[in-house]
């Protein structure tokens, strides 16, 4: 091969890497933008086989009552005076859209555990720890399905959602030790929780099923990340991006439940300053806040608890008030 082939071959190698990372960075890792296909594509027949021998039923999509799951006692609505003022039809739509963002939380969520759980695979330093994020990543899929039997593909909206764009970023991270700590130790263990809250207080017996059926699971995804974590020397740089990637994730709870304030407004309209902080006000924020943070910091109670220490300083274990919050 002469000079001008092996130019030729270099640039041409060289383009085609360049169209292969273009690529890739349309699909991140986490897949939240990922569509779905046909029910009647030859794939889609295949999965639904797949998953029918898996979970033993058939996962089509049959609505049951409107997204009517969590009372308003779930979200305290039922201490709102403008929700208590608002007529019958608004307060239906009103848990309709809160109802509605749970489900879609869960849906996003158990999306992005399908790439996170397949990105460990390959991460994994011995074939038991392949092998056990294989069988993770399954769980997911596992989960996804039955979610997605609640709530169909032509009722997700891509809206954005602060939590969820968090989750995506960090699912992007090549430190593993960030990995393991924050969605597996942190976010894994606050699913066990949430999810745990979510079979409890559902109305309908098949999701509240569904809910329940995830916590085994939950658990041992959660444990895996414990034991995994506690076997790694945590250094400076991961130490840093942990605390940077925590302290934005408790803001979003030191704020409040601003999706229940944001489905009211969607509903009532426009809300002036006064009108949310009253809202969250009776939302009862700082309890509603303080208990889910404290959750969270037990959660942090490893490596030493410096992250904790860490944290403390910030004060990202502090509720805001119902001022703070609007």
């Amino acid at each position: 091969m002469n000079a001008d082939e092996r130019r030729f071959n270099t640039s041409h190698f060289s383009q085609i890497n360049c169209a292969i990372q273009d690529r890739l960075k349309a699909k991140t890792v986490a897949g939240l933008n990922l569509s779905h296909i046909s029910s009647d594509d030859k794939i889609g027949r295949v999965l639904s086989s797949a998953l029918k021998s898996r979970l033993g039923s058939d996962l089509s999509y049959s609505e049951f009552d409107s997204y009517q799951y969590w009372h308003p006692e779930y979200f305290n609505l039922h201490q709102v005076t403008i929700f208590q003022d608002a007529s019958e039809e608004e307060k239906a739509a009103i848990l309709h859209i809160a109802n509605r963002d749970l489900l879609e939380e869960a849906y996003f969520i158990e999306k992005a555990g399908m790439g996170y759980m397949a990105k460990m695979v390959l991460l994994a330093e011995t074939i038991e720890e392949r092998m056990l994020y294989a069988l993770f990543s399954s769980d997911e899929v596992s989960h996804f399905a039955q979610i997605s039997n609640f709530l169909p593909p032509q009722e997700v909206i891509g809206k954005d959602n602060a939590f969820l764009s968090l989750l995506e970023e960090v699912a992007e991270i090549a430190d593993k030790t960030v990995l393991l700590f924050v969605l597996q130790v942190v976010l894994e263990g606050w699913g066990l929780s949430h999810y745990r809250s979510l079979a409890k207080s559902c109305q309908n017996p098949a999701l509240s099923a569904v809910f329940q059926g995830f916590l085994q699971d939950e658990s041992r995804h959660h444990a895996a990340g414990v034991t995994l974590f506690e076997q790694i020397a945590v250094d400076d740089a991961s130490r840093d991006a942990i605390l940077q990637i925590l302290t934005l994730f408790l803001r979003m709870v030191q704020v409040g439940p601003q999706g229940v304030v944001a489905a009211i407004e969607k509903v009532k309209g426009d809300l002036s300053r006064q009108q949310k902080i009253r809202i969250f006000e009776e939302l009862d924020t700082e309890n509603h806040s303080g208990s889910r943070l404290n959750i969270l910091r037990s959660l942090m109670q490893t490596e030493g608890g410096q992250i904790v220490q860490d944290l403390e300083q910030l004060g990202a274990f502090q509720p805001f008030s119902a001022e703070r919050c609007v």
